[in-house]
């Protein structure tokens, strides 16, 4: 027999009856900056260990259409860049090698009264991967936070 596949939720609403057994991490949080000068420096693809996530990112390089990034923990991955776009502010990336079946990420940003906000979304397989990533996610958030903010003032 088979085994099935850990369930996340049946999505009934939209009269969806699969069960997603992906893992979806979502983090959303309110940065006190102009939206333009977060999304100049998050769709600066290249300068991401610089001007976004400095100390959760050591090093970045540029090849082709992706960046081979270096962690703060010596993991190092490959993110082809899928979508930069202006008018939406979102970025969207892909990491087709390493430990993860499956690994696509965005950030967007929106404006808000006073400052904008940042909705970053990481969707993987395989999902029991969740907790490691979402770990990983929580640590470069305290660094966009830190380095955006700083950024602006």
């Amino acid at each position: 027999m088979q085994a099935m596949p850990k369930k996340r939720g049946l999505h009934r609403s939209g009269e969806c009856t699969l069960a997603a057994i992906m893992a979806s991490i979502r983090k959303e949080f309110q940065l006190a900056a102009r939206p333009e000068d977060v999304w100049d420096a998050i769709r600066d693809f290249g300068a991401v260990h610089q001007r976004v996530a400095p100390g959760f990112l050591t090093d970045c390089k540029l090849e082709s259409n992706a960046r081979v990034v270096t962690f703060a923990n010596g993991l190092v991955a490959r993110e082809l860049l899928v979508d930069c776009d202006d008018r939406l502010r979102r970025l969207a990336y892909a990491i087709t090698e390493g430990r993860t079946a499956h690994y696509n990420a965005s950030v967007q940003i929106f404006p808000e009264k006073d400052g904008c906000r940042v909705v970053w979304i990481i969707d993987l397989l395989p999902d029991d991967m969740a907790g490691a990533i979402t770990g990983m996610a929580e640590m470069g958030v305290a660094a966009m936070k830190k380095t955006l903010e700083r950024r602006a003032a």
